[in-house]
């Protein structure tokens, strides 16, 4: 499902706490990660619950692999939120996952 209320998210990678923050209505939401050889493991997503029954999950998970994109690295999710989204976009992102990972 398509959220139709896609936001536009300012990512902060705040490096010395390995995490990618953003705001969603005053609330801060992570994604937490583990840099290794040129690979980002995006392990924890750390949201509000009632931003997740809003689906700006998706928003915000679709912001952080535009960053990892643009620097150039690839990405493990093992996080199983985003692992599940990484499924259900498999197409338009399998270009962001390191050879021999399959999601």
């Amino acid at each position: 499902m398509e959220n139709m209320n896609a936001v536009e998210l300012e990512i902060i990678d705040n490096e010395f706490l390995r995490q990618f923050e953003t705001m969603i209505d005053g609330k801060k939401a992570k994604i937490e990660y583990a840099l290794q050889e040129r690979k980002v493991f995006l392990t924890k997503l750390i949201m509000n619950e009632e931003h997740l029954e809003k689906g700006y999950e998706q928003d915000f998970i679709i912001a952080v692999f535009n960053v990892i994109e643009e620097r150039n690295i690839k990405l493990v999710p093992t996080s199983p939120i985003i692992a599940k989204f990484m499924r259900k976009n498999r197409r338009k992102y399998k270009n962001l996952l390191p050879v021999g990972i399959n999601i």
